[in-house]
């Protein structure tokens, strides 16, 4: 019943915010439009308490530092972006063309200066959409929020970290955020059934984008994992148990380990 009140609050509230958020896209600017969708996000957090039972924990805001930053983000859930978001100023965020498919989306990501990656057009196509969006944040000094894995990873489980979070990091020559959860406790993936508790999101303390690619992404993925199975262990209040490396799933689809398949 708690989901099922979540999910109903959920499309209520995204309804409504997209129609409220539409006239605003013709104002000059991005102040009302940004005001609405944390107000949107904040909406989904008060949803997550009351119906589903999910509290929250932020950890580390003393790790986020002045200026423009990228933040590395573990990527649980569906749910962790309303976590993360309301934590960081000025912040926009890398996302796949796949949330374009709902209607008037893509306007709105566009007025946010979200980075939207063509995951249609190949690997160039890809490239280029990137650039096309890092050089609209570097004209705005804002932070990036981006998620190495690029797909929603079981509890336990991780996938091998993209190295375009080095890109911006390097190109834009900023620090990086990394940021463990442990949300998938409570809200795994795409999944409807949702179990109380509190989920935490811990800022980490920033690292450099060094000229060693390799080297740091390995850095950054023992960093991230290794909070992340932390945080876990603690909801779950076990041993601490390091997550296992897994192959992406097929576009569209949703691992699910456990099962030994993709599914």
């Amino acid at each position: 019943m708690r989901s099922f009140m979540f999910s109903v609050a959920y499309w209520l509230f995204s309804i409504l915010y997209v129609l409220i958020t539409l006239p605003a896209l013709i104002l000059p600017g991005d102040t009302v439009v940004r005001a609405l969708i944390l107000s949107y996000v904040k909406s989904m957090r008060w949803s997550q308490r009351v119906f589903a039972g999910i509290s929250h924990e932020i950890r580390g805001r003393e790790n986020l530092p002045e200026g423009p930053f990228v933040v590395a983000a573990k990527h649980q859930s569906w749910g962790d972006g309303f976590l993360i978001y309301p934590e960081i100023e000025n912040i926009a965020f890398v996302t796949g063309d796949h949330l374009e498919k709902f209607p008037f989306v893509g306007k709105i990501l566009q007025k946010l200066g979200a980075i939207v990656i063509d995951t249609c057009g190949g690997g160039e196509r890809k490239a280029a959409s990137l650039a096309e969006g890092l050089e609209r944040i570097r004209q705005n000094g804002r932070r990036i929020l981006i998620y190495p894995e690029g797909h929603l990873a079981p509890v336990d489980y991780h996938f091998r970290y993209k190295a375009g979070v080095w890109h911006m990091a390097n190109g834009m020559k900023v620090p990086v955020v990394p940021v463990a959860t442990n949300i998938g406790l409570y809200w795994s993936q795409e999944d409807h059934q949702k179990k109380p508790g509190t989920a935490i999101v811990e800022f980490l303390p920033p690292m450099q984008a060094h000229e060693n690619k390799n080297l740091f992404m390995s850095e950054l993925t023992h960093t991230i994992e290794t909070a992340t199975a932390r945080l876990v262990a603690e909801g779950r209040n076990t041993a601490v148990k390091p997550t296992v490396l897994i192959p992406d799933p097929a576009k569209g689809e949703v691992a699910n380990p456990v099962s030994g398949h993709v599914s």
